[in-house]
């Protein structure tokens, strides 16, 4: 962890739902503050409020209750539009099922989101080529997603939102769709871009292998902090967190 640095504040963090006249709580009254260049672990079961959580963080969703502080700026506060445009220069996204264009090569699956955000061609595929290389797949620039295995198209969606140099990277269960070897090669690059790029990264998981890269885990239940802890103070191995 890059510094002490609070760049995420939650405070009173509350998200309800009505659901057969009945008020559901999918977050309560949650306080949390992510760190600058830390690397978050998000555990609970489905339906903890994991989801939300990474909705309200990432300027996808407002609130019921309570505030949402990034880099200074208020996401409660914030129009639709503004929202957009915070996610488009501050937020990276990874997801479980990759989200690639099926008929883009990872190249232009990069430069997509580049070239809508205004860069020209020419910048937008120096700089997709650079974090293609980056993540290893330097010969890999003209497949498509169907020429790739489920570990290349993970680092093709990691390419994409590092590309923008987020601020802060969401990744929603990252190794799920994975084997063993080939999800600890993910996690070791979502551990580098905290250690090299100083990039805040938030992961829901349930692989013990990504806790033990973190720098701390939070536990969430029912909509709840259950647990914040200290990597440096638990045991834990593939398995077994004590």
């Amino acid at each position: 962890m890059a510094t002490q640095d609070t760049i995420i504040r939650c405070r009173g963090l509350t998200k309800t739902y009505r659901m057969g006249g009945q008020e559901v709580y999918a977050l309560r009254h949650m306080d949390l503050d992510v760190f600058r260049g830390e690397y978050l672990s998000v555990m609970g079961p489905s339906g903890s409020g994991k989801s939300t959580l990474f909705n309200m963080i990432g300027a996808l969703d407002k609130p019921t209750g309570g505030t949402v502080t990034i880099a200074g700026v208020d996401l409660t506060a914030q129009t639709s539009l503004q929202l957009a445009y915070f996610r488009n220069q501050h937020i990276g996204y990874i997801f479980q099922a990759f989200n690639l264009i099926p008929s883009q090569t990872a190249l232009r699956n990069v430069m997509l989101p580049l070239l809508f955000s205004g860069m020209d061609n020419t910048a937008a595929e120096r700089r997709a080529t650079a974090v293609l290389e980056e993540v290893g797949l330097g010969q890999r620039l003209h497949h498509r997603p169907d020429e790739l295995s489920g570990g290349q198209q993970q680092r093709v969606a990691i390419a994409r939102a590092l590309a923008m140099e987020p601020t802060i990277m969401l990744a929603d269960e990252p190794t799920g769709n994975l084997d063993l070897h080939t999800g600890e090669e993910i996690i070791n690059i979502l551990r580098g871009l905290c250690d090299h790029h100083g990039v805040t990264v938030i992961t829901a998981t349930h692989d013990h292998k990504m806790l033990d890269k973190s720098d701390r885990i939070l536990w969430i239940r029912d909509g709840a902090k259950e647990r914040l802890e200290k990597r440096s103070n638990l045991d834990i191995r593939v398995g077994k967190v004590e």
